[in-house]
């Protein structure tokens, strides 16, 4: 039996969250960049300090280092890490959260479906998807690309990110009014349906042709090669070092198809360049075309 990281009675349950160490605060951060690539800046020891707290006071822990050994403690530490790290990866995000992106992307599908005869497939990577918004967001312009072309839609989107919390969210498809009442009416009436009071569910239509998966993207080079035409990675390689992004960026070329697109967040990475890749001259979208 997997003997899990234990609770312990609650002994300071109304004590104030006691304060991380500049020590404590390197190990932990040190832990979060090995395993999830994650850097935290000095100025981010207080939202460190904060989210372990939290969860060592679900678990009745008061002391950090007591914790960190439960963490790094065999496969009971891995459960405990995975649980832990959906606090630490921030999961806010929206439909839609960088509209010229997204519609930078239907526009070259439609492109596609009209330069190539037939009825071709597309098939896009969303790196970092979070609780699905990007991804569903990235279907409803794939989807009326095909419908507006006559088309049967012949696209796929996978979908991967680091918190499995996060995933189990994006896999059932159901927002809460504020969610859904950011986005348009267009979208709103063709790909939405009231399932409770205020609460919204994507259209199987688009659910069907995304397939969420857990992964690391710190672990790139571990993942199989798999060529699609277009990858979009945004509000993610900002919280990598610099050696790490371009690491990463490397990986997804070696992914693309020829042709094949990538989009990033604007300023995420400003001085890149990679033989096999050009800078799309697109107004606020950062996008590389392989060549």
């Amino acid at each position: 039996m997997l003997r899990l990281c234990r609770a312990i009675p609650m002994v300071w349950s109304l004590q104030s969250v006691p304060v991380l160490t500049d020590a404590q605060f390197a190990q932990w951060s040190k832990l979060l960049e090995e395993r999830a690539g994650i850097y935290l800046s000095e100025q981010q020891k207080v939202f460190l300090q904060t989210q372990v707290a939290m969860r060592m006071r679900e678990l009745g822990y008061s002391d950090y280092g007591d914790y960190y050994s439960c963490v790094v403690d065999g496969v009971a530490g891995m459960v405990e890490w995975a649980l832990l790290v959906d606090r630490l990866v921030v999961n806010e995000t929206r439909f839609f959260r960088h509209r010229p992106s997204i519609d930078f992307v239907g526009r070259e599908v439609a492109a596609r479906l009209q330069r190539t005869p037939g009825n071709v497939a597309y098939d896009l990577w969303s790196v970092g998807c979070s609780s699905g918004e990007e991804p569903y967001s990235l279907a409803m312009v794939m989807n009326d690309a095909y419908q507006n072309a006559g088309l049967e839609p012949r696209y796929a989107i996978t979908g991967t990110d680091i918190s499995r919390a996060a995933l189990g969210v994006a896999r059932a498809g159901v927002y809460g009014e504020r969610k859904v009442g950011l986005v348009d009416n267009h979208f709103r009436q063709r790909y939405f349906h009231q399932v409770a009071d205020g609460q919204y569910q994507i259209s199987s239509l688009l659910r069907d042709r995304i397939c969420f998966n857990q992964g690391n993207v710190l672990n790139i080079n571990e993942m199989p090669i798999i060529k699609v035409d277009a990858i979009f990675c945004q509000n993610l390689l900002v919280y990598f070092r610099r050696w790490l992004r371009e690491q990463i960026l490397n990986a997804f070329v070696a992914r693309l198809k020829p042709g094949g697109i990538l989009v990033i967040g604007l300023g995420e990475v400003v001085d890149w360049v990679h033989p096999e890749m050009k800078r799309v001259a697109v107004d606020a979208v950062q996008a590389y075309v392989h060549k």
